[in-house]
């Protein structure tokens, strides 16, 4: 038995004695849907290590979220539905499934080749699993918009539905930005939203084309703009003056100064 075998063994049998009747009172009480937000807290402070590329953040990030997992598979585990050996067992059977060119005798393909063949296997277990057929059924909607909006951009022009190049996209952003302004000026709030949205839609799908991930891409231009005003606050500040009291025109020539530099 592995240190990595013996340490998820020890964090089930945590788990498990936490969950006894002269268990933890907290834990006694969690549901899968009480568990939901505490996975999503988990996995976006994971995702928050990675970025801030420390090894030690990483590693204490990723098992408060491996806790999670082993505490939703209890639950479960509880009403008899499956077991951790069953979710195990079942991704080891996919992941070797999926990737015939490395456990099988499958030839190595390009990689555009290998992703159309990872959608087609997706396609068929869906299908065997009595999936609605629809080709964006394995989309979570609990994705963050703009992740899923790229996600299904993805698969309807790996399906064929795509512009034929940027000039077409950058022509419908400019329509669809007439329509803004045109709903803003005569519409309802409902067609201003709408519209709004469209325009969102068509900025993804011109990151996919560029091979810009929107929701990343989105992440570092706030945080770009978070350090910038901070560092224009310090320098009103320094001159004796608030944000407040000061004009549009005055406000504007600080955010130059703190551009430039």
């Amino acid at each position: 038995m592995t240190d990595s075998t013996k340490g998820l063994d020890h964090l089930i049998t945590i788990v498990s004695r936490l969950r006894a009747k002269d268990g933890c009172p907290w834990d006694r009480k969690q549901t899968p849907r009480t568990i939901k937000s505490y996975l999503l807290e988990e996995t976006h402070e994971a995702l928050a290590a990675v970025d801030g590329e420390e090894p030690a953040a990483v590693q204490e990030e990723l098992g408060d979220l491996l806790f999670l997992i082993v505490f939703l598979c209890q639950l479960y585990q509880e009403k008899g539905h499956f077991t951790m050996a069953d979710v195990l067992s079942t991704i080891n059977k996919k992941m070797t499934r999926r990737h015939p060119h490395v456990f099988g005798d499958a030839p190595t393909a390009s990689e555009e080749e290998l992703r159309d063949n990872w959608l087609a296997m997706k396609k068929k277990e869906k299908k065997e699993c009595g999936s609605d057929g629809s080709p964006f059924s394995s989309i979570p909607k609990t994705l963050p918009a703009l992740k899923r909006a790229q996600r299904i951009s993805e698969i309807a022009a790996h399906r064929g539905f795509d512009w034929s190049d940027l000039t077409e996209v950058y022509a419908k952003l400019a329509e669809e930005t007439a329509e803004l302004q045109q709903a803003v000026e005569t519409g309802t709030q409902q067609t201003v939203f709408e519209e709004f949205g469209d325009i969102l839609l068509v900025l993804v799908n011109i990151g996919r084309m560029l091979r810009v991930k929107p929701e990343e891409a989105l992440n570092a231009a706030t945080g770009k703009f978070i350090e910038r005003y901070e560092r224009m606050e310090q320098e009103i500040t320094r001159s004796g003056q608030s944000i407040s009291e000061l004009d549009n025109e005055k406000l504007l020539s600080y955010w130059r100064a703190i551009k430039s530099n």
